[in-house]
């Protein structure tokens, strides 16, 4: 079973895929104009919380707002749907509720040290990360993302 056009928005082939149990709010507009900015536009500051830690793992270097701006679309996908992509890239799985619609509850996966929230599983290139929220996602903990990712190679990977 593929993953259909309106479950999803941003490129093809990411090298990140986030997955978000719900859509935004005007999805096809999101869909027929595909910059960032028509989806923060037509959606709440929720939506803009989401993009932001989204670009600040993906993002290559400390400049996240520019590769948001600039780049987001060409290298993220925001998918909607309960399974994974069949792609190259890694996926994020953020929130219990959503790891449990994807069954990655009770996994044999070590947390990243000193959390017991973040885990990094090279192998599947799978995160499975608190919910894309500032209050459960801090900028300490997206350090702590960036530094496993950065290990695996993922920012030498264009």
């Amino acid at each position: 079973m593929s993953i259909s056009a309106s479950q999803r928005l941003g490129t093809p082939a990411p090298r990140l895929s986030v997955y978000i149990p719900h859509e935004p709010a005007s999805i096809d507009a999101c869909i027929a104009d595909t910059r960032i900015t028509t989806l923060l536009a037509q959606n709440s500051n929720h939506w803009r919380k989401i993009v932001n830690l989204a670009a600040k793992v993906a993002s290559p270097d400390d400049d996240w707002r520019s590769f948001r701006d600039a780049y987001f679309f060409n290298q993220v996908a925001l998918v909607f749907a309960p399974e994974l992509e069949q792609t190259d890239g890694w996926h994020w799985i953020g929130g219990k509720e959503n790891q449990t619609r994807f069954g990655m509850t009770n996994l044999s996966a070590s947390p990243l040290p000193g959390t017991d929230d973040l885990f990094v599983i090279p192998e599947q290139k799978l995160l499975l990360t608190p919910y894309p929220d500032y209050r459960q996602l801090s900028n300490q903990k997206v350090a702590m993302i960036r530094e496993a990712l950065e290990t695996l190679g993922f920012y030498s990977v264009r």
